[in-house]
């Protein structure tokens, strides 16, 4: 049976996240539907990784199983037809031995939070950014964003509802830049707690604005207490960008 590995990339803003909720719009449902208009029989893909409602990506990737031999650029093609209006395209297609498994092959994860850091409000880039008009320090922010760098345990920065077993991440790098209005922090790991990347820019945003020390990155993460550590930051700034295998 041929095993297929796709990358995706899709704007998350009309949909309910990547897993799939009977009856309401999500990536993976949109997706399912399409191949079974296209195989003829029911189909089910699996994902890297599990995005939030309103969190995009462009790297995102998938596996799915076929009962017949296609050619990957008719997979991309056929789907692509098929999802029609929605904001979603597979970019690249290709055949994968069938011990490939999209998730739990996956060794790096990586992801880019991005701020519109301007007094104009977001016109374009509406639903795709965090717009924040007070001026932030990103080397400030980058400096705090080194103590989150490496094996900690990332309670702080864990959503209440996250159903991993262990709060112990290693986070591979973290770094914040700004590329004119745009601070971009982008930060890579095997895995990622649920709302961790959005926790994490939610409380260097108040190092940027100057509210909290930098220092203060250090005593939040040693709390092991969501309470500590800022808000959750809107999911229109994030993006799931590459999974490494």
């Amino acid at each position: 049976m041929p095993r297929y590995k796709l990358t995706i990339e899709y704007d998350g803003t009309p949909f309910l996240g990547w897993q799939r909720q009977p009856g309401r719009p999500t990536v993976q449902g949109l997706l399912e539907g399409a191949f079974e208009s296209l195989f003829k029989i029911p189909t089910m893909i699996y994902g890297a990784g599990r995005t939030d409602t309103g969190v995009h990506a462009t790297g995102q990737v998938a596996h799915v199983d076929s009962e017949k031999d296609y050619s990957p650029i008719a997979i991309q093609g056929a789907i692509n037809r098929r999802v029609g209006p929605h904001p979603i395209s597979i970019t690249h297609v290709e055949k994968v031995s069938e011990d490939f498994h999209a998730r739990f092959s996956a060794t790096k994860r990586s992801y880019t939070f991005v701020i519109l850091n301007r007094r104009a409000k977001p016109a374009i880039e509406l639903n795709r950014v965090w717009w924040v008009p007070m001026p932030l320090d990103h080397e400030r922010m980058h400096e705090a964003a080194q103590y989150l760098v490496g094996y900690h345990d990332f309670t702080s920065f864990r959503d209440t509802r996250c159903q991993s077993a262990s709060p112990l991440k290693t986070v591979d790098f973290l770094n914040i830049e700004r590329q004119g209005d745009h601070i971009l922090l982008t930060t890579q790991s095997r895995s990622f707690l649920h709302h961790q990347v959005r926790n994490m820019a939610g409380t260097l945003k108040r190092v940027g604005d100057g509210s909290w020390e930098i220092s203060k990155i250090k005593d939040i993460l040693e709390a092991k207490d969501r309470r500590a550590a800022g808000p959750t930051a809107p999911p229109s700034g994030l993006y799931l960008t590459k999974i490494e295998y």
